[in-house]
């Protein structure tokens, strides 16, 4: 197959150059997740008490001894919120 004068082949060392430099690029301006904001309390309808068998302290996103990985501000152990999420047995 020819090729035009004003084209090259690319090398796949050319290629994989290209990539790696196109995602240090994109990734450039990206936060780490322990950087990104946390949702509001009252977005994610938290409350002080459990809902059922639910609460905070059973929860996957809780970090002792009063937080949250995923909501804002201080988090009581026995409270709920939408994003509960049961901690692997």
């Amino acid at each position: 197959m020819a090729l035009a004068p004003n084209m090259r082949r690319l090398s796949r060392r050319s290629v994989l150059r290209f990539g790696v430099a196109a995602v240090l690029a994109a990734t450039a301006g990206v936060e780490p997740l322990e950087a990104q904001q946390k949702a509001a309390q009252n977005v994610v309808k938290y409350q002080q008490t459990p809902k059922g068998n639910q609460e905070c302290d059973r929860c996957l996103q809780f970090l002792p001894p009063a937080s949250c990985k995923l909501v804002a501000g201080k988090i009581n152990p026995k409270g709920w919120c939408l994003l509960f999420a049961p901690k692997p047995k």
